[in-house]
């Protein structure tokens, strides 16, 4: 998905073409287009309508468009693929990093694909292919195989002469690799090092060793922490026996820690990160009707607690007008904690060592909390109806309701990570039931205990 820009640039940027496309300036457009970058001009394109994306997509020069391609969503680009000709997507694919193209030939038409592979030379076809070996979600995925490689056993002249002799490096290159004869992965070489040390020494007396090698199926989001751990701005990947077989840029991590931001907001809303907030109304409906209908069994859930105790709540009618307060209160506390602790599931934080130390915290949270706005309420609804006992009852009902919202969110996560199920999307449902239930519960039941007899 397009990085963001800030929000006057893009608004600014979004009422200029609008404005241009409107009139019917399109060379105005094509300035405006030309004076950004792809992933502005993806950004752009996301908040276009569709009618209009599709024909900004025709003004984008076609050196740009590969890149925009791969900044864009997956509902965007898919898209964006379709009304796009054959000879374009073979031109932008040409100038695209082997990285990128291995990204985007799976969503590529198969007679593109074929024509692209054959066109390629040796070299280049062995890059894509082994990039599409691994996972996308994983540092193989995520590796680019164009890295500039040394043996330890030259001096910095021969490699000073080396680079020379290349004219060019690949971008992003803050280091060279260091390998043996059978391409295994010994250390990195900077380029401060190269420019600053005394280029009679040897390689192996200059070169980082601290920097190990990142296994290729290495998820995507430790790589991420990885390189947020270790200040990184390139690292080598390397198969099981240690042998070098490309490199990760900071630039592919920036979109990594972007997308698993984007997936933990969106998810807990049902949505994915990918869709595009201008796709068609019948295909958006639909997908969101499926979480709707997820809700609205767990509204019947608590709907149901409710009418067990539809006589008491006939006999005492304040107890209507304060029963969302005590699910309210729970719903959020629960969700303070759920927020918290799928946060510290996506950055590794909580595992069995202290999972237990987390939840009697959240739980001593809950009692605090519980206790000081059970007072407050307690004592404001004794006032408003004038009945002590409706005070202490919802008051105690808010202590129940808010220990168990702390523990469900504390749990929850932990107990749908260990079943396989992604915490961020279902961890609100569930919680909302345990809270909405509980709260009704706890509160309805004291009353009918205490106030019907």
């Amino acid at each position: 998905m397009a990085e963001a820009l800030s929000d006057t640039q893009a608004e600014r940027r979004l009422d200029a073409i609008s404005d241009a496309l409107d009139s019917g300036a399109l060379q105005r457009a094509r300035q405006i287009l030309a004076a950004m970058n792809p992933a502005e001009i993806a950004h752009l394109l996301e908040s276009l309508p569709a009618g209009q994306r599709f024909f900004v997509w025709r003004l984008v020069d076609p050196d740009d468009a590969g890149e925009v391609l791969i900044h864009v969503g997956d509902e965007v680009r898919a898209g964006l693929l379709r009304e796009t000709d054959r000879d374009t997507l073979l031109a932008a694919a040409e100038v695209m990093e082997t990285d990128d193209l291995a990204d985007l030939l799976s969503e590529l038409p198969d007679a593109v694909t074929r024509e692209l592979l054959q066109n390629m030379d040796r070299r280049d076809r062995e890059r894509v292919e082994a990039v599409l070996s691994y996972d996308e979600d994983t540092a193989g995925g995520l590796m680019n195989t164009d890295t500039i490689t040394v043996r330890a056993d030259v001096t910095l002249d021969v490699v000073l002469r080396y680079l020379r002799m290349r004219g060019e490096i690949p971008e992003g290159t803050d280091s060279l690799f260091v390998v043996d004869r059978y391409d295994t992965y010994l250390g990195t070489l900077p380029l401060t090092t190269i420019l600053t040390e005394d280029v009679d020494k040897r390689v192996a007396e200059v070169m980082d060793t601290s920097i190990e090698g990142i296994p290729a199926d290495m998820p995507a989001n430790e790589v991420a922490k990885l390189f947020e751990d270790r200040d990184l701005i390139s690292a080598p990947v390397v198969d099981e026996r240690g042998r070098l077989l490309g490199r990760i840029t900071i630039d592919d991590v920036v979109d990594v820690i972007r997308e698993e931001a984007d997936h933990e907001v969106l998810s807990m809303a049902g949505l994915s990160e990918e869709e595009d907030i201008f796709a068609p109304v019948l295909p958006s409906a639909r997908r969101r009707a499926v979480w709707l209908g997820v809700n609205l069994v767990t509204a019947f859930i608590a709907s149901w607690v409710i009418s067990l105790f539809e006589g008491t709540i006939q006999k005492v009618v304040a107890l209507a007008v304060l029963m969302p307060i005590v699910a309210s209160m729970g719903g959020i506390a629960g969700t303070q904690t759920l927020t918290l602790v799928v946060r510290a599931l996506a950055l590794g934080q909580v595992a069995r060592a202290n999972a237990r130390a987390l939840l009697w915290k959240e739980l001593a949270v809950g009692a605090i909390n519980g206790l000081f706005w059970a007072f407050i309420v307690g004592l404001a609804s004794a006032v408003w109806f004038d009945d002590l006992h409706i005070g202490w009852i919802i008051g105690a009902a808010m202590v129940i309701n808010l220990l168990c919202a702390a523990l469900a969110g504390a749990s929850i996560p932990l107990i749908l990570r260990a079943i396989g199920v992604d915490p961020a999307l279902a961890g609100g449902v569930v919680l909302t039931t345990v809270t909405d239930v509980v709260g009704f519960m706890a509160f309805l039941g004291l009353a009918t205990l205490f106030l019907t007899r």
